[in-house]
């Protein structure tokens, strides 16, 4: 059995999209990042930085295995199954490199941008220099798009690390209209059944 330690952010939801996926028995232990469960003492044993997710997997041979930080988490269960991670070249560089994109690039500064467009301060510079990053990054990815079906060369761990945060999109008020390939790939991977379950699975308690 593999306990996920997680709640209902994009980073959240990267896991268990992929644990669907793979058809892979879990159970969730919500940690309620709002009330600050991240950093209890419990929970820091498993996850040193005090974020979310985290994973044990109680079924590993040699014992217990513990893994933090979403990319890391996705890499592991992939190469655990032998799925969504090609396991020779050129394809596992292509998946690895959108992997990454999405945990240095994406993700930040998405989160950035939401952070200061709801800021009790509003900064003005902070919001412009946020704004165009995330302008810029979508172009990249729908750039990459016009002429994928997916990110990699096949549905990988890339479009699972991705897909959250573009799905948040609209309740940030951006509109995936200028990004005709992104939006077309948005509601593909939206469709998918794993993705239903994983977006209905019970986070919080």
């Amino acid at each position: 059995m593999i306990d996920l330690y997680t709640w209902t952010t994009p980073n959240g939801y990267k896991p268990v999209i992929l644990l669907e996926e793979l058809e892979i028995a879990y159970a969730i232990k919500p940690i309620d990042i709002g009330s600050g469960a991240q950093h209890q003492p419990d929970y820091l044993r498993i996850n040193p930085n005090g974020k979310i997710p985290a994973l044990v997997d109680h079924d590993h041979p040699n014992g217990p295995v513990t893994v933090f930080e979403s990319g890391a988490i996705l890499i592991y269960l992939a190469e655990k199954t032998g799925k969504l991670l090609p396991a020779s070249e050129p394809g596992r560089s292509r998946v690895i490199e959108w992997l990454m994109f999405q945990m240095g690039s994406v993700g930040p500064m998405l989160g950035q941008l939401g952070h200061f467009r709801n800021a009790p301060e509003k900064i003005p510079y902070a919001i412009e220099r946020y704004q165009k990053e995330q302008d810029r990054i979508y172009k990249v990815l729908d750039g990459r798009l016009a002429g994928s079906e997916h990110l990699a060369d096949a549905y990988s761990i890339a479009d699972i690390a991705t897909f959250p945060w573009i799905s948040m999109a609209a309740r940030m008020g951006i509109s995936l209209e200028p990004y005709p390939n992104l939006a077309r790939w948005e509601q593909a991977i939206k469709a998918r059944p794993a993705v239903t379950r994983a977006f209905e699975a019970k986070i919080k308690p």
